[in-house]
């Protein structure tokens, strides 16, 4: 069975002084997730905005992917699957963790 899907994901960033703040939102048509970051300039270091927003979105995006992965986790508890490291190793599960 192949399905295509899509998903959009909205940036928002917003400088004050020597912060920024981002907010990343996960729309997949039938709910959202937001992630959050913020970067903070030291007001010694060069004054370069591109800087902020690269960590501020990075940060909200990888809050973002940590939220994303928590409500997997608990799908995949909810319809029984398990998780690897859990009860029979033979046990047939749909879902596993990559080899790191």
């Amino acid at each position: 069975m192949t399905r295509t899907l899509e998903w959009k994901v909205n940036l928002d960033l917003l400088e004050d002084g020597d912060t920024t703040e981002a907010r990343a939102v996960l729309d997949t048509g039938s709910s959202t997730i937001t992630g959050h970051g913020s970067a903070r300039r030291n007001p010694q270091d060069e004054d370069v905005p591109l800087i902020g927003d690269e960590l501020a979105a990075g940060r909200a995006m990888g809050d973002l992917a940590r939220r994303l992965t928590r409500l997997a986790y608990k799908d995949i508890g909810e319809v029984g699957a398990g998780m690897p490291g859990e009860g029979d190793w033979d046990a047939p599960c749909g879902w596993s963790t990559p080899n790191r």
